[in-house]
C-alpha cells in the first residue's frame, strides 16, 4: 500500500470513519438483494466495518479484511470480532467465495497493480458470483496532482475507458456494467464515481 495512503488511515481513521454519512448506501442492499440467503462474501478494504455490518445483520457470512491495522481495529470492534490485516495482493482464495464486494477500496492501487488484483479477486469467486468495487473518475493521477488528494491518499483517478480495459484484461468478467454518479469525498470535495458490477 502506498505509504502515505497507509498514514492518513493510520492517524485519522476515526475521523473519517466519523466523517462518514451515517445511512447506508443503497448499492449495498441491492447487491445483497442478488444474492442467495447465507450466501458467503468477500469484502476487502472494509474500513470501519458499517457494510459488513449490515452485512451480517442480513443474514450472510463475511470475510472482512483491510490492509490498515487501524482501519481493522475499527472494523474488530464494530463487529466484535477478530478483522484480519490483509493486503490485495494477499488474497489466495481460490473458487471460494458467492460474491466479493469492494467499496472505495480498489481506488488506492495505481492502475498497474490493479489488473492482477482483479485477477485474483475473479479467482476466489464461484462461477457466476458478482462483485462489485467503485473508483474515483478522472483521467490518471496526473491530472490530480500526480494522484494524490488534499490530504496526501493516492488515487488511480480511472476513466471509464480505462476501467472497461482493465477488468476485460485482468479475466473473463461477465455482464460488465460502469455507472457513473456525482458524489463526495472526505473534506467534501466533489467527486466522480465509477461503479463497476460485474459477474465471474
Amino acid at each position: 500500500m502506498d505509504p502515505q495512503t497507509a498514514e492518513f488511515y493510520r492517524t485519522r481513521s476515526r475521523e473519517w470513519a466519523a466523517a462518514l454519512p451515517q445511512e447506508l448506501r443503497p448499492e449495498l442492499d441491492a447487491f445483497l438483494d442478488r444474492l442467495a440467503p447465507g450466501a458467503h462474501i468477500l469484502e476487502m478494504g472494509c474500513g470501519d466495518g458499517r457494510d459488513a455490518q449490515r452485512m451480517i445483520a442480513r443474514g450472510f457470512a463475511v470475510d472482512t479484511s483491510d490492509g490498515v491495522p487501524e482501519m481493522a481495529r475499527l472494523a474488530s470492534e464494530r463487529l466484535g470480532r477478530p478483522v484480519p490485516v490483509m493486503l490485495y495482493e494477499e488474497l489466495d482464495a481460490d473458487c471460494l467465495y458467492d460474491a466479493a464486494w469492494c467499496h472505495a477500496s480498489l481506488l488506492h492501487v495505481p492502475l498497474a497493480d490493479l489488473l492482477g488484483i482483479l485477477a485474483r479477486i475473479h479467482r476466489a469467486l464461484k462461477p457466476d458470483a458478482p462483485f462489485y468495487a467503485n473508483y474515483k473518475g478522472g483521467e490518471g493521477g496526473t491530472h490530480h496532482a500526480n494522484g494524490r488528494d488534499d490530504f496526501g491518499r493516492f488515487y488511480s483517478y480511472l476513466s471509464v475507458n480505462d476501467l472497461e480495459s482493465t477488468y476485460r484484461q485482468a479475466a473473463q468478467w461477465a455482464g460488465l456494467e460502469i455507472a457513473t454518479t456525482q458524489g463526495g469525498s472526505f473534506g467534501g470535495t466533489p467527486t466522480i464515481w465509477h461503479a463497476v458490477t460485474a459477474r465471474k
